[in-house]
């Protein structure tokens, strides 16, 4: 029997819809790759560019169409398409244009992907993850966001940076909102295997009170920087979700800090947020209820508060 090809769709071909595409093809993430958007010269244009690269990554199809049915048979469907955040614009503020977006595309998609995950990247994505969630009626299991990996990244590179050790070797996870109320665990994040907050190891720093509001900050506040700068931001996103999608299509069980629908999380329900959980085939498996301090399980029902008002002033 030959071997089943996995095929990966994405929904919308701007500059983080194409990045993703250009991420999963030099990582050969998937044999099959297609990219839609409603403008059909910009999908055209982008699939050519990237057709044109073929030569130098692992072997794979691409084609794209401003027809949905480019999507059709797809194991994973990954939406991008939506209103760009502006600069000084909070993600929250994108939620009303983008909720109406998925209205009318999240019954297409599963008319011509029935059996596929939807990882919704479109921001406010832990918003955006509830809605698609209800709107598909899926199992929420089979319904994320790509929630904080990118954040808990930018928080793992600065931590790594200010104690001059390999990013590698740091473990740590921003959790809650993918945006303004967004919390640090500092509580669980290791280097090396030894907890940051007992960290010292001579010729290295050791993170003061001060270094650590100073990273979160940093975190925070990274994509409000990059978009002031250049308008959009899109390598690091399309290279998480690239990772994402590994962790699915190779049934890694990897430990990722996704957005799914948490009941009963720590006393949180109804709602979508990142916690550090078991990412395969299925989609979300489960939500790894790692140890907290008390203030930051604080934090994290603030945070999810914080999501769960915005779902509600949207009527869902």
């Amino acid at each position: 029997m030959p071997e089943r090809v996995s095929k990966i769709a994405i929904i919308g071909a701007g500059s983080v819809g194409a990045t993703i595409a250009y991420a999963s093809m030099i990582r050969g993430v998937a044999k099959q790759l297609a990219l839609y958007d409603i403008s059909r010269d910009k999908v055209n244009a982008e699939v050519l560019d990237l057709n044109h690269g073929l030569q130098f990554v692992p072997m794979a199809t691409l084609e794209g169409s401003d027809d949905i049915g480019v999507c059709a048979g797809a194991d994973v469907i990954v939406i991008t398409a939506g209103a760009k955040q502006k600069p000084g614009q909070t993600r929250m503020e994108l939620a009303g244009a983008n909720v109406e977006l998925c209205r009318t595309l999240v019954p297409k998609l599963l008319s011509v992907a029935p059996n596929a995950l939807l990882l919704v990247v479109t921001n406010p994505v832990d918003v955006l993850t509830y809605v698609v969630q209800k709107l598909s009626g899926l199992p929420s299991k089979r319904v994320f966001g790509s929630g904080t990996v990118l954040d808990s990244s930018r928080f793992r590179f600065l931590i790594a940076r200010q104690l001059n050790v390999a990013v590698q070797n740091v473990h740590a996870f921003i959790a809650g909102e993918h945006g303004d109320s967004e919390l640090p665990l500092w509580s669980s994040a290791t280097v090396g295997g030894v907890p940051l907050l007992q960290w010292s190891a001579p010729g290295h720093a050791k993170l003061t009170e001060e270094d650590r509001t100073h990273i979160f900050d940093n975190v925070r506040n990274a994509a409000y920087h990059i978009i002031r700068g250049k308008g959009a931001t899109n390598y690091a996103i399309g290279l998480a979700t690239a990772q994402i999608l590994e962790a699915v299509l190779y049934d890694e069980q990897r430990v990722l800090p996704v957005s799914s629908r948490l009941d009963g999380y720590l006393g949180i329900s109804d709602v979508c947020m990142s916690v550090p959980s078991i990412v395969n085939r299925t989609g979300v498996e489960t939500a790894l209820e790692i140890p907290m301090s008390e203030s930051e399980r604080e934090g994290l029902r603030r945070s999810a508060d914080t999501i769960r008002h915005a779902i509600r002033t949207l009527g869902f």
